[in-house]
């Protein structure tokens, strides 16, 4: 871990691009590590007096119980700031907030809407601030993704195909798409033309494809992309705060793109497995899902109930792995070498 915190010691994270894929792989490598000791109740608590404050301007229940359960692990102490519970931008500019916060804690998380937002909390706070998820980017998400897709196969990451299928404009796809190629992976976004990563973030993955020896496919031919593929990964159609007047054109425009269980078949691997960074709409179990049944007529969007169900399933393997690799973060930016 020393080298590793070395490296990683008083740094942000803000997005995929931020990590060299040596410091990914040995967040991951840290991460397994401290799994393995939470699980063995053998943890040493590398954080103990440290205070990092939770700044949330979006709900969550994987972001924020993934952190302060890590903090709590690694004896740190918590503040959650949510919805409204700052002046951040409203009263009191970014800059302003983040010179206070830097001098009260020690890291910062943020999860919001505007990247320039989380980039503005780095520059001034003079502490860590993590990334826990912006309009453009969820690099924490990511490494626990990548952590899931080494868990669940035998090969190196660099010989892992994986696909996503669905809305590539979002956040998710974003950082797959980076993440992936600066490790070397085969990965394929499918989906419509009108949502596929813009051609900033196709640029930005192309160029580190060519740097670190990955393969970037996008295409609007979900058939064609998950042929061959070991994982097939998919998120959520409809953003946080999106307004329902949004709903009937983006539901027509991917429903060609569910992920169900002849597209898992057409990838020809019977091994396959699905990811999914929750929360999904794979039935009509929710008040959510109740009114896009009423209104739709469908039972699921993104994937169905069948695959979400299945064995091919492993996303609560990949929402666990959001704790571990969260906490790996944090130790190697607040920990002593």
């Amino acid at each position: 871990m020393s080298v590793l915190t070395e490296t990683l010691h008083g740094r942000s994270l803000l997005q995929d691009a931020d990590l060299s894929p040596f410091e990914a792989a040995e967040l991951l490598d840290l991460a397994v590590a401290l799994r393995e000791q939470k699980r063995d109740r053998r943890e040493v608590r590398r954080l103990q007096g440290a205070n990092v404050a939770l700044i949330f301007e979006k709900t969550s229940t994987r972001t924020r119980s993934a952190f302060e359960v890590a903090a709590h692990d690694q004896g740190a102490h918590v503040t959650y700031l949510g919805p409204g519970e700052t002046q951040l931008g409203e009263k009191e500019t970014v800059r302003d907030t983040a010179r206070v916060l830097g001098r009260m804690y020690d890291g910062i998380e943020f999860r919001g809407f505007a990247q320039v937002d989380v980039e503005e909390l780095a520059a001034h706070a003079g502490v860590p601030v993590w990334n826990g998820l912006t309009d453009q980017w969820h690099p924490t998400q990511l490494l626990a993704d990548l952590l899931t897709v080494r868990d669940h196969s035998d090969k190196p990451l660099s010989d892992v195909a994986w696909c996503f299928v669905g809305d590539g404009r979002s956040n998710t796809a974003s950082s797959l798409l980076v993440a992936s190629a600066q490790m070397g992976m085969d990965v394929r976004v499918a989906a419509p033309p009108a949502r596929q990563p813009s051609l900033e973030v196709q640029a930005l993955a192309a160029d580190r494809a060519h740097r670190f020896g990955g393969i970037v496919r996008v295409t609007d031919d979900p058939v064609a992309a998950v042929d061959g593929v070991d994982f097939v990964y998919t998120d959520v159609w409809l953003s946080m705060g999106e307004p329902e007047s949004a709903w009937d054109e983006r539901v027509k425009l991917l429903l060609p793109y569910q992920v169900n269980a002849e597209l898992l078949e057409t990838t020809g691997n019977p091994d396959v497995k699905f990811l999914h960074c929750l929360p999904a709409l794979h039935n009509a179990g929710t008040t959510l899902g109740a009114r896009l049944r009423e209104r739709f007529g469908l039972d699921a969007l993104e994937v169905t109930d069948e695959v979400f169900e299945s064995s091919a399933s492993i996303v609560f393997d990949q929402a666990e792995n959001r704790l571990h690799t969260i906490k790996a973060l944090m130790v190697a930016t607040l920990a002593d070498a």
